[in-house]
């Protein structure tokens, strides 16, 4: 996709990230299995059901993997400064390097991200200026599955027609109802932690603000020129092509930010 690979070593976001995956191949699996495939079968569900979820799952899996595995934009070693823009860098104290203003140091990767929001063990990545919009879309598309799920668990027992049940895989005829009840409630879990998430971020992007630049500033009033909201947005999607904002599979190209609207930390 044009991006560098950027590659975590730390077990706790192994174990995050690993727990997000066994949802999703849980609710990739049995979720047609049982649900999707069956009612189409009898005809009480279109095949256009059937291929938006499995699209909006394949939109969730491929943010996921784009957003762990993307340069959140990490600082190189020696970085090359222009003249014109020395004076919107800082010296880092932590390891001795100099950063644009609006990074910050991440002690558990060990190194700089630039405007980086923070680091989110559940993609075991940071969230910075060159992954944050994949980080937005993962948190979108999870609550859409999430919601979808719940509607088809709701409707299975509740509005659908009863299955005739020919022709049935036996362990799922057997644990059908534990394997619904354990689908309904991780998607009552992912969909309460992710909405609460995403509105966080949703509020960050519109007073272009980081989450970390919140905890520094809480006490204090900043004042500094407002964006238009579509205009932090096309900085963070790096297009001003909404319509590309909701999809993972293209590379981002960065706008430029003017220095003047920056808010120092």
């Amino acid at each position: 996709m044009g991006q560098r690979i950027h590659f975590v070593v730390d077990p706790q976001g192994w174990c995050c990230m690993g727990l997000i995956i066994f949802v999703w191949l849980y609710n990739t699996i049995f979720i047609p299995k049982v649900i999707l495939f069956p009612h189409y079968e009898e005809g009480n569900i279109s095949v256009v059901a059937v291929l938006c979820y499995y699209f909006c799952s394949l939109f969730c899996i491929a943010s996921l993997f784009r957003a762990s595995v993307a340069d959140p934009g990490k600082l190189p070693e020696n970085p090359k400064i222009p003249i014109t823009e020395r004076e919107h860098w800082e010296l880092c104290y932590k390891c001795n390097m100099m950063r644009p203003k609006r990074s910050h140091h991440c002690s558990r990767c060990g190194h700089c991200v630039r405007r980086m929001d923070h680091h989110c063990p559940w993609i075991n990545n940071c969230v910075g200026e060159d992954n944050h919009w994949l980080f937005l879309q993962l948190c979108f598309y999870a609550q859409i599955l999430s919601s979808y799920t719940l509607i088809l668990d709701f409707c299975h027992y509740y509005y659908f027609l009863p299955l005739k049940k020919e022709n049935w895989d036996v362990f799922v005829f057997r644990h059908e109802l534990a394997l619904l009840r354990i689908s309904a409630f991780m998607g009552l879990i992912i969909l309460g932690g992710i909405s609460r998430l995403f509105y966080t971020q949703l509020m960050g992007i519109f007073t272009d603000t980081t989450s970390i630049e919140k905890m520094s500033n809480c006490c204090e009033d900043i004042s500094r020129p407002r964006k238009p909201w579509q205009q932090t947005f096309s900085e963070v999607f790096g297009t001003h092509w909404k319509i590309l904002w909701f999809i993972p599979f293209r590379q981002r190209q960065p706008l430029r930010v003017p220095y003047h609207f920056a808010n120092h930390v």
